[in-house]
């Protein structure tokens, strides 16, 4: 299986990642193991017209859940199950009412609980799909080894998904918040506490909207999508996010430090 090669870490680490990614994301979607799952993929999605036939095949739906983040949920087949055959037409729906926004995402691409029926057997439905999952795969294995690398990877086509699928700006916002890779990288580029998660929503809007007009001059979600500002976007979490690092490293250093020049009593013995 080729390992992804991150000589470096930090923004200088994502510069030769962007320089050697299309040679990188190539040679790791020939792994035969990914080549297999795939090539599965492609033979037989097509005959699927139900949740239940799709958490029955492992294989099918290893893709199906690795196309959007979701692997870890490879064993709980009746949660999605359940994602998938009720859709997202109805606000009662299980995936309208999670916040994270990748399953709503999941039982649409699939439309099982759709109206306009089944897309399993949609013109390049596969081949979408196995585009999906190699990204995320590729994402996943350079997450092994530096998960803020991934988050970076993850932030574009995280947006384009947020602005397609969303019409309102306010809309977006919240796509942003329920959409826990994209917003990882927004909170620390945007130098929002990671407890902001715990405030009211409302307020939570109101946050990363005036974080977002002060740094780059506007809250339109849209605007974010630009070369240039995705990159400043990029730049900014990966080196806030060292800097955090660095500074609880040296904080813990300074710590044991302090503990070690704490003069210690001598033990005395039973007898004094």
């Amino acid at each position: 299986m080729f390992q992804p090669i991150l000589p470096l870490t930090g923004y200088v680490g994502w510069t030769f990642l962007q320089r050697t990614l299309d040679t990188q994301q190539e040679t790791f979607a020939a792994s035969p193991r990914i080549e297999r799952q795939t090539d599965h993929f492609r033979e037989r999605i097509a005959d699927i017209t139900t949740a239940e036939d799709l958490v029955k095949d492992r294989q099918l739906l290893q893709v199906a859940l690795g196309a959007f983040g979701l692997d870890e949920d490879l064993d709980n087949t009746f949660f999605i199950q359940k994602i998938l055959s009720e859709g997202t037409e109805s606000r009662e729906s299980l995936a309208s009412r999670l916040s994270d926004d990748r399953y709503r995402r999941l039982s649409d691409a699939f439309g099982f609980g759709s109206s306009l029926g089944v897309r399993t057997g949609d013109p390049g439905f596969a081949d979408r799909m196995v585009s999906q999952f190699e990204r995320q795969q590729f994402e996943r294995a350079v997450g092994a080894q530096d998960n803020d690398m991934r988050s970076a990877l993850n932030l574009g086509t995280g947006l384009s998904q947020i602005v397609e699928k969303t019409r309102t700006n306010d809309g977006r916002w919240f796509a942003i918040m329920g959409d826990p890779p994209v917003r990882a990288v927004m909170e620390k580029a945007l130098n929002l506490p990671g407890s902001l998660a715990q405030i009211d929503i409302d307020l939570q809007l109101e946050a990363f909207k005036t974080s977002a007009k002060k740094t780059f001059g506007t809250d339109q979600v849209a605007d974010l999508q630009s070369d240039k500002t995705q990159e400043d976007l990029v730049r900014l979490f990966l080196v806030r996010s060292e800097a955090a690092r660095v500074a609880q490293a040296n904080g813990a250093t300074v710590a044991l430090a302090l503990v070690q020049a704490i003069p210690r009593k001598p033990l005395l013995s039973p007898g004094f």
